[in-house]
């Protein structure tokens, strides 16, 4: 179990130390598969840290144009998650009755039972290309369907294609007010994300392994066996850790290795979120506790931004 631990650190890594650090844990506890809590703890954490500092040593791509692309990856991420049932049961021709995400007739699909509106695609498909694509450091194909995002939410012909989930749907929360697939500002800093890495020499974007999108496929498993939908409270509970353990994770990673490129994401992140709290005032009084979270991660951006100039100012003098 003691190996499972070294996968959080990077390969390079692995291959020059890793025998050693399993030597070293079956020294300090032998007869245990797995160390204490606290230890465990103190491995990710530093893994999780020579993790960020291999991604600045890499020098084949500016710190900027990375940015951008963590930035588009966790905006179609963040567009995807409303719709992980809805894809999960269109995939596998499932009729989800009564438990259909907010649609009038249920699931909008030609084999559902009962009263139903044929609809040709699942919204949530855009996004999951979108992320699928920008995994794979193919932002001139993720950016056709980050414009397709816009067009089903800003026209009355995306309803007949996507259904009125693409077009309005049902809020949402996670952190601060809702968002909705009519809101044109995720789906159009998506767009305009996509369209940069597209400019920008595309040859150049880190290329993930498609074993990222194996958290994708569990949580569509799940949201689609239970049922849970954008409204559940896990459901939100679940967006919300999940937001927060990301604003975090950036931090960390910028305060460990003083590199700007995990700013952006979180600017991106912000900038959507507070345009949905201004545009709908009262909404976000619904969810006040997770909008002074929201405000709680975001407002030491310009200082952690300043510190990590000072930071990388400091290593070049030296």
């Amino acid at each position: 179990m003691n190996r499972l631990l070294l996968a959080v650190y990077p390969e390079p890594y692995r291959s020059r130390q890793g025998e050693e650090v399993l030597a070293c844990l079956s020294e300090a506890y032998p007869g245990r598969s797995w160390p204490p809590p606290r230890e465990v703890a103190a491995l990710v954490r530093a893994g999780v840290r020579a993790r960020a500092r291999a991604v600045v040593d890499d020098s084949a791509r500016p710190w900027w144009l990375d940015g951008i692309h963590l930035a588009a990856l966790a905006l179609a991420a963040l567009a995807l998650v409303p719709y992980l049932q809805d894809v999960w049961h269109w995939a596998l021709r499932i009729d989800p009755g009564q438990h259909a995400i907010a649609f009038r007739f249920s699931g909008w699909y030609p084999w559902a039972e009962g009263p139903t509106r044929i609809r040709l695609l699942p919204y949530g498909l855009l996004p999951l290309g979108c992320l699928i694509a920008l995994l794979r450091g193919r932002a001139w194909i993720a950016l056709p369907g980050a414009a397709a995002m816009i067009w089903a939410g800003a026209t009355s012909h995306g309803r007949t294609v996507f259904g009125d989930e693409g077009k309005a749907g049902l809020s949402y929360y996670g952190l601060g007010a809702p968002l909705t697939a009519h809101d044109l500002v995720l789906s159009g800093a998506l767009c305009a994300a996509c369209a940069v890495l597209a400019l920008c020499r595309p040859s150049r974007l880190r290329r993930r392994s498609y074993r990222w999108l194996a958290p994708v496929v569990l949580a569509m498993f799940v949201a689609g066996s239970l049922h849970i939908i954008s409204v559940s409270p896990a459901f939100q509970r679940g967006l919300f850790v999940l937001e927060v353990a990301a604003l975090l994770g950036a931090w960390a990673a910028t305060a460990a290795t003083g590199d700007h490129r995990w700013l952006i994401p979180v600017a991106a992140v912000a900038f959507v979120r507070t345009q949905a709290i201004v545009v709908r005032p009262d909404a976000f009084m619904q969810s006040f506790p997770d909008m002074v979270v929201l405000i709680l991660l975001i407002a030491p951006l310009p200082a952690l931004a300043i510190a990590a100039q000072r930071r990388q100012a400091r290593a070049l003098a030296e």
